[in-house]
């Protein structure tokens, strides 16, 4: 474990406590302080209604707050948020932290398959996202005017195309609006609740857990499906974990605990006072807290805090995928950094029109936030329980916790989170399908891209030559020619391919030849220095490994600047670039199925360019290309 204080380059999330906890509260909590839009509308009036009066009221509530103390105080705030990777959280790091501390053992296949489903469902939860929570908000103007409700879809769409098409211009600007809005949002947030409060103290109540027992007592049946809705209260708590990268442990702990939490249940408590008086008001509760004049300003308020909300989900959906890309999950992408200060500041073109594309099939699918719940929540409490699964690991395996302890944290986790999901299975029927579907899409890609490669590379392994027989049979009797060849390697053995079709037909050698093997840590960054690793076999032959972290971009001309034990310094104009492009043949040979194999050959031939992903002049590349069969 680490400390906010050090990261791999020894700095810390930049800017001072306070600075960093407003940024946060802006960025982190967009989506959880979104949910009292839909959370307890959606209990009383979704697919499974509950009757509005007292005991459903305090019960509903009771087990919103409980779900929020445990799942997002107890368990990401005070453990999970604790298993840093170098500073950074996510599906991603937590996989490489642990496979890195352990090494390979015998579970190594099964936890890898845990980290990589969790990132899958991670994308059916960034569609679903930027739809609930813009069509949500834009529902408010049917509360102000119901003769707006035809506007609702198309003033949504408009939204959301006009949030996917700004992304290419980058965040910046935009970002350091977040934290002052999601203030003056929280803090209304805090005022409409307490104000409705006023009228019924007494619900303040709810925080006595006695509460949620009565109502499981009364009807278990409905109890167990209302789960499903109250789960909505707590999506967006893996953002705490993904963030922590950029923001810190402490900055997120402190807005969580001292400001997003505590508005977030005023407003909740709000409105089951509001639904004591009115109980026909369950039909939008959170809207129908304002009084008439200010409800229109708290559209506004409210649409600007789910346009931050899917902002940052589509941020991240962008970091999940560079990291995916740089683990070997994913094959290369075009990304584009939007920010020379900010290296977490990318673009996915491929990511953000894909995601565009989806959510707007999903709002004209579902037509309205009611309908988008019920396939809300199952790829959020999947999520949550493939973490507690992982965390048991940590606490276990990593940790060394007392078998007792670390048995019951884990098992404790097991059962809330698993009661979430075999709630939200219910609405498979109703809409859950839709994010299974996308995340067994994702997981196929990213399984069969990562299979690929290692069957891709063990028959290339299988056809090379060993450098020493290389050289000794070529380095005095092939024509050298003045300057440096850089040959790209997937792999740090054997000669590749692009430097034996070279010889081959060519029949030169430069006087100068290096293979280059870009390999990917199992942490977020490097320090500068020790990234590179060469080795001298003499005849002009060197064989150098650039390391770089899984979150950071690689630039390959500007990496050998630094190396200087490599048979003195490059020159742009006398350095060559030697790419392997290999042509998949999928065969019957062992491997995956044909499927599998056509899928992967696909994916390689849509693969963003070496030449483009790691920055090679344009003018100084040379394409060697062959036939695989795998």
């Amino acid at each position: 474990m680490t400390d906010d204080k050090t990261s791999a380059h020894g700095t810390a999330p930049q800017g001072g406590l306070p600075l960093l906890a407003l940024g946060a509260l802006g960025v982190v909590f967009g989506d959880i302080g979104t949910s009292p839009l839909y959370a307890l509308k959606e209990s009383f009036v979704g697919h499974h209604p509950l009757a509005v009066d007292p005991l459903h009221i305090y019960g509903v509530l009771s087990l919103i707050f409980w779900t929020m103390t445990l799942i997002v105080t107890a368990k990401y705030v005070f453990i999970v948020m604790r298993a840093d990777n170098h500073g950074e959280g996510g599906s991603m790091a937590l996989l490489s932290l642990i496979t890195r501390r352990l090494g390979q053992t015998r579970w190594s296949g099964t936890i890898a398959m845990l980290g990589v489903l969790a990132t899958a469902l991670f994308y059916g939860d960034a569609i679903i996202t930027p739809a609930i929570s813009v069509l949500s908000a834009v529902e408010g103007l049917t509360v102000v005017n119901s003769g707006m409700t035809p506007w609702v879809l198309p003033i949504a769409i408009v939204i959301l195309v006009g949030l996917f098409v700004m992304q290419k211009h980058g965040t910046a600007r935009m970002g350091a609006l977040f934290g002052p809005v999601m203030i003056v949002y929280f803090l209304v947030l805090a005022v409409l609740g307490a104000a409705n409060l006023m009228r019924h103290p007494e619900i303040i109540g709810i925080i006595n857990p006695i509460w949620a027992v009565r109502f499981f007592s009364l009807d278990p049946r409905l109890a167990f499906l209302a789960l499903g809705s109250v789960v909505l209260a707590v999506t967006g708590a893996e953002a705490l974990y993904a963030d922590m990268g950029h923001f810190g442990r402490k900055a997120i702990s402190l807005s969580w605990l001292y400001a997003a939490f505590p508005c977030l249940m005023l407003n909740y408590m709000g409105q089951g006072a509001l639904l004591l008086d009115n109980p026909a008001a369950a039909a939008n509760p959170f809207f129908l807290l304002a009084p008439d004049w200010a409800r229109l300003p708290l559209v506004v308020l409210a649409t600007l805090a789910t346009i931050i909300a899917s902002q940052a989900v589509i941020s991240g959906a962008f970091s999940v995928t560079q990291q995916a890309v740089q683990l070997g999950f994913l094959p290369r992408l075009k990304i584009t950094h939007t920010s020379a200060k900010a290296a977490g500041q990318i673009y996915v073109p491929a990511v953000n029109w894909a995601l565009l594309i989806m959510v707007i099939l999903l709002v004209l699918g579902f037509k309205s936030s009611s309908n988008l719940a019920a396939a809300y929540g199952i790829a959020v409490t999947g999520t949550m329980v493939i973490t507690a699964c992982m965390m048991g690991v940590l606490t276990f395996a990593v940790w060394r916790w007392p078998p007792l302890l670390a048995g019951t944290v884990t098992g404790l986790f097991l059962v809330i989170d698993g009661a979430y999901f075999l709630s939200n299975a219910t609405k498979i029927p109703d809409g859950g399908w839709f994010p299974l579907c996308v995340a067994a899409a994702v997981f196929i890609a990213l399984t069969t891209w990562s299979r690929g490669r290692i069957i891709m590379n063990h028959y290339l392994a299988e056809g090379s030559m060993e450098l020493d027989l290389f050289i000794q049979s070529t380095a005095e009797r092939i024509k050298r020619v003045p300057g440096t060849a850089i040959f790209l390697s997937s792999t740090t053995q054997g000669v590749p391919p692009a430097m034996l079709h070279n010889v081959k037909h060519n029949k030169i050698l430069h006087t100068r030849n290096i293979i280059l093997t870009v390999v990917t840590d199992g942490v977020p960054h490097l320090p500068l220095h020790g990234r590179a690793i060469t080795q001298d076999f003499g005849h002009g032959f060197y064989r150098l490994t650039l390391r770089h972290g899984f979150m950071e971009g690689v630039d390959i001309p500007a990496a050998l600047k630094a190396v200087q034990d490599c048979g003195g310094p490059f020159t742009v104009m006398e350095t060559s670039y030697f790419l392997s492009r290999q042509t998949l043949i999928p065969s019957e040979r062992p491997g995956m199925a044909i499927w599998r194999e056509k899928l992967f050959a696909w994916m390689i031939r849509n693969a963003e360019s070496p030449m483009a992903f790691f920055k090679l002049p344009v003018n100084r590349v040379v394409e060697l290309g062959s036939q695989v069969e795998i």
